[in-house]
Parts: structure tokens; sequence; C-alpha cells
């Protein structure tokens, strides 16, 4: 029996809680993903897109634990990378709706 489990395919455990996504240093479209990955403890073959994102988000939180999620410097990005993570929003909302103790609320 091979016991060898692949690290790339597991999420990585979060600590932090709330979980506190901090954008203040994006500046282009893939930082975000970078940060929502670690921040989400997301696997290796997370896909940096919204579809992925709620992919790996949907089941994450499905214990009952309360979980919150602070967002901030959202509004200090650039315009176009704002638009850009519009349905980073309607993931967020999904999430909440499928595991109301979730929570995310931005800051900033």
């Amino acid at each position: 029996m091979n016991n060898y489990i692949n690290d790339e395919n597991a999420f990585k455990e979060i600590t932090e809680n709330p979980i506190i996504l901090d954008f203040k240093d994006c500046k282009y479209c893939g930082t975000v993903h970078k940060i929502l990955k670690e921040k989400f403890g997301l696997p290796e073959y997370y896909g940096e897109n919204w579809d992925a994102l709620w992919d790996c988000l949907r089941y994450l939180w499905i214990d009952g634990e309360k979980i919150s999620v602070e967002i901030y410097n959202f509004y200090s990005m650039d315009t176009e990378i704002q638009e850009y993570c519009e349905p980073m929003f309607k993931v967020f909302e999904d999430v909440h709706n499928e595991t109301p103790n979730v929570t995310f609320e931005i800051i900033s």
C-alpha cells in the first residue's frame, strides 16, 4: 500500500480567524490570486480564476465553525484591478449563502 500523500493536492491549514485579505501591494491580478491562495490555504492546482476559487471555497468550511474574512485596502487598488475582482465578491456571497457561518467584510 502506498502511503504517499501528494502535498500539491492538499489544502493547507488555515490558522487565523479572522482571515485577513490585505490587498495593499496588489498591482496585478495575479497578485490577488496569490493572496487568496495563501490566505485560504488553497492547493497548488488552484487555477487562479473565479470558477476555481468557487470550486475550492464552496466546501472549505462546512463544519460549522464561525469564520470571518476581513478585506483591507481593496479600494486602494487600481480601478482596473477592482473591476477584475468584482466576481470575487459574487463568489464570497455564494460561499456565505452556502455556509452562513462564513462572513466576508470589506474594511477598507
